[in-house]
């Protein structure tokens, strides 16, 4: 049995993969499907976010020893967890049979101002610092990650804010452990994939090319999808991991 780990990004929880867990397991019939939660978001936001990715990856390994499932296991993660995902991989290179990051970054490959667009920087500050609502955090959120989900997936996220809200503290600690973090330049032992929306208004698509071109691995550009590709196109998503998958059998 194929063992999938699914890493969602900065202050975001497994639930906020909405209806793709569900599209990706009846795909992929045998496949077991874990979606799991960094600490600080959903059902560990009672936790303290590590300051550090390294630290990330060993609260997902003790999650998953707790549960007794055992590695190997193909992670599948994007923006914040894909970092988590590289930085897995290349401690654990035994536990990684195979890696797919979508629409993520990390130094040295890419500059700040592509690892998070410009244009960017004062509706995050005014967020951040402002008192926003929970209403005016999600309709943000949906802006700047979605070019084709409706506003109705907005009280939904609302929802799960109110029900596992996650400390500014924590959301600060995990932006701060993003922008350490520092990827290996050796490439990846575990087969890689690299998605990207090539509509991508929060991370530039050039942070996935820079991987992709570093490590000499595939990359595969969705045309017209926002950050968030599971939700704007899970379907496009599904395809692209069930050929990558086909093409690596021997």
């Amino acid at each position: 049995m194929t063992t999938w780990i699914l890493l969602r990004g900065l202050i975001r929880e497994s639930r906020h993969w909405g209806p793709f867990v569900a599209q990706f397991e009846r795909a992929a019939p045998g496949s077991r499907v874990i979606a799991l939660d960094l600490p600080g978001n959903g059902l560990r936001n009672q936790h303290v976010s590590p300051l550090n990715v390294r630290d990330m990856v060993e609260d997902c390994r003790a999650q998953l020893a707790h549960s007794g499932v055992a590695p190997p296991y193909h992670l599948l993660a994007m923006s914040l967890g894909g970092m988590v995902a590289v930085a897995w991989s290349a401690a654990y290179p035994d536990e990684v049979t195979a890696q797919v990051l979508i629409n993520t970054s990390m130094r040295p490959f890419s500059p700040f101002y592509q690892r998070l667009r410009p244009q960017n920087y004062l509706t995050l500050s005014r967020l951040a610092f402002g008192g926003a609502s929970d209403e005016q955090w999600e309709k943000t959120i949906w802006r700047l990650t979605s070019n084709h989900a409706t506003q109705g997936v907005v009280p939904d996220w609302i929802a799960l804010r109110q029900s596992h809200p996650v400390a500014r503290r924590n959301a600060l600690r995990q932006l701060l452990a993003a922008a350490r973090f520092r990827a290996p330049v050796a490439r990846p032992a575990a087969p890689t994939l690299v998605l990207a929306s090539a509509q991508d208004h929060l991370v530039s698509p050039a942070c996935s090319q820079a991987l992709a071109d570093h490590w000499r691995c595939e990359l595969r550009l969705h045309p017209s999808a926002g950050h968030d590709l599971a939700l704007d196109d899970g379907a496009w998503l599904v395809d692209q991991l069930k050929d990558w998958q086909a093409l690596r059998k021997p």
